[in-house]
C-alpha cells in the first residue's frame, strides 16, 4: 500500500499552521438559545471543535458530543426559558426543512417549464405569444387538429420549397444546441467549476463526512440550475435527476446559514442535507416515498436515524405537493411518464422477453459504466482536458446534427420516454408510426439504433464541463430496447396467435394481448439497475413515475436480475466508480468478507508512522505541525502508547506560547507525570479521550465494519500497552477499492471536485 496515496495517518483533516481556532468552552445559553462559550476559559482542549476546511473529513464523535452537550444544556434551563429554547430550536430545524421542501418544487417545476421553451424554440415558436412552448400555444386546439398558432421557422420566414425548409430547420437545430450548450459550459467553467456533473457522488462524499462547502455556495446553485436547464435543451444525452438533487442540497446549505446550530455542527448540517437530498428525487420524478428510499439506500443516510428519514419525508412530501401545485406539465398530476396499460393482468410467457431484458441492462449498464471511465481517462490525459468548452461546442454540434436524422432522437429525451411507455390508442394521434403493425422491422431497427446511439452519446457526455444526470438517458436506452421486445413479442403473437405458447391469449382477435409500452418500462427498469445499482428505490420510483402499480412484480424481477447480471460483469455502479476515480473518503456501506486476512496487513506500521516522543521539546512539536499536515499523530514513551493528539489541538497550544520558549520547555502527555519540573509542560488534556484501540491479529472484516458503523478516522494497534501499528479510514477506502484499477484517476488537479 503506497504512502504516497495514503499516508501514514489520516490525511484528511488538514490545517494551516498556527491558526487561531478559539472556541470557547464554559457552557451558557444565549437568547436565541445557542450555546455560548467563556473565551477566557482554563478547561480542556478536547472540547473545542476545529474549523474544517475543504477537502477534509469531519470528526463525528466530537460533532456528536458537542450537539449532546448542546441539547442538553438547552433541556436544563429552568422555568419559561427551559420550555420555550428546546421548541425554538426544534423550529428552527423544520423551518428549513419546510423552505427547502418548497424552494426545490417551485425551483423544478420552472426548470420543467424553462427547458420546455428552450427546446421547443429550437423547432419553432408560438405566434401570439414568444413565451409559449408548443403545448401551451395549441393548447385551445382539439386532438388531431392542426394547431396553426405554432410556427416552423420555415414557416415563420414563408420558405416555400421542402429542401430549403428541411435544410433552415437543420441549421437553427444545430446551431441552437451548439449556443446552449456553450452558454452552460461558459457558465459552469468560469464562475462555478463545482456545478459540472451530476452531483450525486459528491452528496455522497459529503454526507459521508467530507467536507467541500464550495459545491454548496449560492453561486454554484445559481448556475447549476441555469446551465442544467441550458444543457438538458441543447439535445445533449443527459437528465436533470440528479443534478437536482444538488440543487436541492445547496438550497439547504443556504438556508441552514441563517442559524448557528448549524454553522457550527457538521454532523448537524449533514443530517438536514440528507433530508435535502431526498426532495431532490421527490421533484426529479415526482416520486416523494421513492426519494426518502434513495436516501435510505443509495445516499446511505439514514440507517441509524429515524428522525432523519422522518425530516426526508416530510421535505419529499412538501416538495411533491409544490410540484403539483406549479403543475408545469398541465396534467395536475405527479406522475411524469403515465402508463395507459390496455390491461392490468400480465401472461406467464412474457416473463421469457423480460427476462431477457433484464440481462441486456445488467450487460448494457454495465458496458456503459466501463465506457465512461475509458472516457474519463482519455479526457483527463489528452488536450480536450485544457479545452472543456471546445469539448461541450463539438459534442452538442455532433449530437444535434446526429439526432436531427433519426426521428426518436429528435426530440427531447423525456418526450421520447412518455411516448415509448405509451399504448397505442385510436384515439390518440400514433407517434411516428409506432403503432403501425406493417412499419414493425422499421421501428425495431430505428429503436435499436436510438438505444446504441444514446449509449454511445451518454458515455461521453456524463463527465463534461456542464451539468449533467444519467437517470433519464439510461431510462431512453432502456425503454428503447424495451418497446422493440415488445413489438417484436407484439408481432409473434399476431403472426401464430393459436400457438400453445399464446394460449392465454384472450380468443378475440381484436382484443390485444401484449403491451409494448410495458415492455419499454421493464427495458428501463433493467437499464437502470445495471447503471445505478439501485434495488428497492429504484423499483418505488419506477412505479410512482409510470402509476404502473399492478405491474410492480415484473418490475421487481427486472431490477433483480438486471443488478445481479451487473454485479456479475462489474462490481460498482456509476456512483461508486467516480467517487472513486475522485478519491474522495467514501466507505460504501458492502458488507466486506476478508479470506483469512488480519488487521496487520492493511494497518501502517510503527516504523512508518510519525509519533510524537513523551517528552519532547515545545519547538520540536511545532516543526512537527509545520512539516506535517496530517490529522493526528499517536503519542509513546519507549514505545508505549500514551496516547493520541490531533494537529489542530497541538496547533492550538502552541500558537498561544511565546516563540522564544518553545525550544526550552520539555511536555509530557502523560497525567500520571510530574510536572514539578519548571520547564516542563504537561499537555494531557490535549489527547483524545475515545481512542479504539485493538490487537493487529483481529481479522480485516471486523476493523472494516467499526470504521463503516462507528464513523471512525482512526484505530491504534497495542500488544501489551505497546504501539504496533496504526489503520486510517483513508487506508480503508483504499482496502475496499482494491478491486477498481482507476481509482484517484481524476484527483490530480485542484480546484475540480
Amino acid at each position: 500500500m503506497s504512502e504516497q496515496h495514503f499516508g501514514l495517518v489520516d490525511h484528511s483533516n488538514t490545517y494551516p499552521p498556527h491558526q487561531d481556532h478559539r472556541e470557547e468552552e464554559t457552557f451558557e445559553l444565549s437568547e436565541h438559545g445557542e450555546l455560548l462559550y467563556s473565551e477566557h476559559s482554563n478547561q480542556s482542549f478536547s472540547t473545542k471543535r476545529p474549523t474544517y476546511e475543504d477537502g477534509n473529513t469531519i470528526d463525528w464523535l466530537r460533532e456528536e458530543n458537542a450537539e449532546r452537550e448542546r441539547q442538553r444544556c438547552l433541556k436544563s434551563q429552568r422555568g419559561a426559558r427551559g420550555l420555550l429554547l428546546p421548541f425554538m430550536d426544534a423550529s428552527r430545524m423544520w423551518f428549513v426543512i419546510v423552505l427547502t421542501g418548497i424552494g426545490i418544487g417551485v425551483t423544478g417545476a420552472w426548470l420543467d417549464v424553462l427547458v420546455k421553451w428552450l427546446a421547443d424554440f429550437r423547432e419553432g415558436h408560438c405566434v401570439h405569444g414568444f413565451f409559449y412552448n408548443q403545448p401551451s400555444c395549441c393548447s385551445g386546439f382539439d386532438a388531431g387538429e392542426i394547431c396553426t398558432d405554432w410556427q416552423s421557422w420555415g414557416q415563420y420566414l414563408d420558405i416555400q420549397y421542402i429542401l430549403g425548409q428541411s435544410l433552415l430547420h437543420s441549421v437553427v437545430y444545430v446551431a441552437l444546441a451548439v449556443v446552449f450548450a456553450g452558454s452552460a459550459a461558459i457558465l459552469v467553467q468560469f464562475y462555478a467549476p463545482y456545478a459540472f456533473h451530476t452531483g450525486i457522488p459528491e452528496i455522497k462524499a459529503i454526507l459521508g463526512g467530507y467536507v467541500l462547502d464550495a459545491f454548496l455556495s449560492p453561486w454554484t446553485l445559481l448556475i447549476k440550475a441555469l446551465g442544467l436547464a441550458l444543457a438538458v435543451a441543447s439535445g445533449l444525452s443527459l437528465g436533470k435527476e440528479g443534478p437536482l438533487v444538488h440543487v436541492a442540497c445547496c438550497m439547504a446549505y443556504l438556508l441552514s446559514g441563517l442559524f448557528k446550530q448549524f454553522r457550527h455542527n457538521e454532523a448537524q448540517k449533514r443530517k438536514l442535507l440528507a433530508a435535502a437530498a431526498a426532495a431532490g428525487v421527490s421533484v426529479a420524478f415526482g416520486s416523494p416515498l421513492g426519494g426518502v428510499l434513495f436516501g435510505l439506500e443509495e445516499l446511505d443516510t439514514f440507517a441509524n436515524e429515524s428522525d432523519v428519514m422522518w425530516r426526508g419525508f416530510v421535505t419529499s412530501v412538501i416538495a411533491a405537493m409544490s410540484l403539483q401545485y406549479i403543475d408545469p406539465f398541465g396534467t395536475a398530476k405527479l406522475v411524469l411518464f403515465q402508463v395507459t396499460s390496455i390491461t392490468d393482468t400480465w401472461r406467464a410467457f412474457e416473463l421469457v422477453p423480460w427476462l431477457l431484458l433484464a440481462v441486456a441492462g445488467g450487460v448494457l449498464g454495465s458496458l456503459l459504466i466501463k465506457l465512461n471511465v475509458r472516457v474519463a481517462l482519455y479526457r483527463r490525459h489528452s488536450a480536450l482536458n485544457d479545452w472543456p468548452l471546445l469539448e461541450v461546442v463539438g459534442v452538442s454540434a455532433l449530437t444535434a446534427a446526429i439526432s436531427y436524422l433519426i426521428v426518436f432522437t429528435r426530440v427531447q429525451t423525456s418526450e421520447l420516454v412518455a411516448n415509448l411507455f405509451q399504448e397505442c390508442d385510436p384515439s390518440k394521434t400514433d407517434y411516428h408510426g409506432l403503432c403501425n403493425p406493417t412499419a414493425m422491422w422499421e421501428n425495431v431497427f430505428l429503436l435499436i439504433v436510438t438505444a446504441l446511439l444514446k449509449i454511445a452519446l451518454t458515455a461521453w457526455t456524463f463527465g463534461m464541463m456542464i451539468p449533467a444526470g444519467i437517470f433519464l438517458p439510461t431510462i431512453a436506452v432502456g425503454a428503447s430496447l424495451g418497446r422493440a421486445v415488445g413489438l417484436l413479442t407484439q408481432g409473434l403473437q399476431r403472426a401464430y396467435p393459436g400457438a400453445w405458447v399464446f394460449s392465454s391469449c384472450p380468443p378475440d382477435p381484436t382484443v390485444p394481448c401484449v403491451s409494448p409500452g410495458f415492455y419499454a418500462v421493464i427495458g428501463a427498469s433493467a437499464m437502470l439497475a445495471g447503471v445505478t445499482r439501485m434495488t428497492i428505490s429504484l423499483v418505488v420510483i419506477l412505479f410512482e413515475l409510470t402509476g404502473a402499480l399492478s405491474h410492480v412484480l415484473p418490475i421487481m424481477i427486472s431490477v433483480m436480475t438486471a443488478k445481479w447480471v451487473g454485479d456479475a460483469c462489474g462490481k460498482d455502479g456509476i456512483y461508486s466508480v467516480w467517487i472513486a476515480m475522485r478519491k474522495y473518503p467514501w466507505l460504501p456501506p458492502v458488507a466486506y468478507r476478508d479470506k483469512g486476512e488480519t488487521a496487520a496487513q492493511v494497518m501502517t506500521p510503527i516504523e512508518r508512522l510519525v509519533i510524537i516522543e513523551d517528552g519532547c521539546t515545545l519547538g520540536e512539536l511545532d516543526n512537527l505541525t509545520r512539516k506535517y499536515n496530517f490529522h493526528g499523530f499517536p503519542v509513546v514513551r519507549d514505545a508505549e502508547l500514551v496516547g493520541y493528539v490531533t494537529r489542530d489541538k497541538l496547533i492550538e497550544f502552541l500558537f498561544a506560547r511565546e516563540p522564544a520558549t518553545l525550544s526550552t520547555r520539555r511536555c509530557t502527555f502523560s497525567s500520571r507525570r510530574s510536572t514539578a519540573e519548571d520547564n516542563l509542560e504537561n499537555l494531557s488534556n490535549l489527547v483524545e479521550e475515545a481512542i479504539l484501540q485493538l490487537r493487529k491479529e483481529q481479522p480485516q472484516e471486523l476493523v472494516v465494519d467499526m470504521f463503516q458503523k462507528l464513523n471512525l478516522r482512526q484505530i491504534l494497534f497495542t500488544h501489551e500497552g505497546r504501539l504496533t501499528g496504526m489503520v486510517t479510514k483513508t487506508d480503508i477506502v483504499a482496502l475496499l477499492n482494491l478491486h477498481f484499477p482507476h481509482t484517484a484517476a481524476l484527483s490530480e488537479l485542484p480546484g475540480r471536485p
